[in-house]
């Protein structure tokens, strides 16, 4: 007798794990079931967002060069265009630089006068300003911006410069030694040094 009931007590325990391991089972099951779809909107959540960045970067892409190239196009006769494209290295995407001309592409630092580079520099920073939202203060601050610029195109940068200001309505605080730029300025200050003092006229 005592034996039936000792065999009936672990009958009964191994129905109540059995019982146990279904439940975990199920749940396994409603676990693995809830994952799936999580699984499935992240997958189209991502591509979602990889759609939004690529048509993100191909309006960079044509923001960035038109800006630039318009610059080049208004200070030389036979401009560089600029090219901006985004590239995939080590999981990140970056944005590489190009000069064209001619069908063939250069890297501006190499292949071409620091003058274009500088104004490339320069109309990239306008475009990173017109980019902005909400915009910030409508002040660019350019220290010797056309520094490498042949004297013969600093006519023209600096009309450029009066042009993009009046149209985007941007002031520009610029300090420079070149008398060209400093001409077409609506103000000029000089700033000179006496006894260790700078004095502002």
């Amino acid at each position: 007798m005592y034996r039936i009931q000792t065999l009936r007590n672990k009958v009964q325990q191994e129905k109540g794990r059995k019982i146990q391991l279904e439940k975990s089972i199920q749940d396994t099951k409603n676990g693995l079931r809830d994952n799936r779809r999580l699984l499935t909107r992240h997958e189209q959540a991502r591509e979602i967002i990889r759609d939004v960045g690529l048509a993100t970067q191909e309006q960079l892409q044509v923001h960035i060069s038109d800006i630039t190239s318009l610059a080049l196009e208004a200070v030389f006769p036979d401009p560089y265009a600029l090219v901006a494209e985004f590239v995939q290295r080590r999981n990140k995407t970056e944005c590489d630089l190009y000069f064209t001309r001619d069908g063939n592409r250069m890297n501006p630092l190499d292949s071409s006068g620091y003058g274009a580079v500088d104004i490339a520099s320069m109309a990239l920073r306008i475009a990173a300003w017109s980019m902005q939202t909400p915009k910030k203060r409508n002040v660019i601050i350019l220290d010797e911006p056309f520094r490498f610029l042949s004297e013969n195109y600093q006519e023209q940068a600096s009309q450029m410069i009066k042009e993009l200001s009046t149209r985007l309505g941007i002031q520009f605080l610029i300090i420079s030694h070149n008398s060209t730029l400093a001409g077409s300025a609506d103000k000029t200050f000089r700033v000179r040094m006496k006894n260790g003092k700078s004095i502002v006229t």
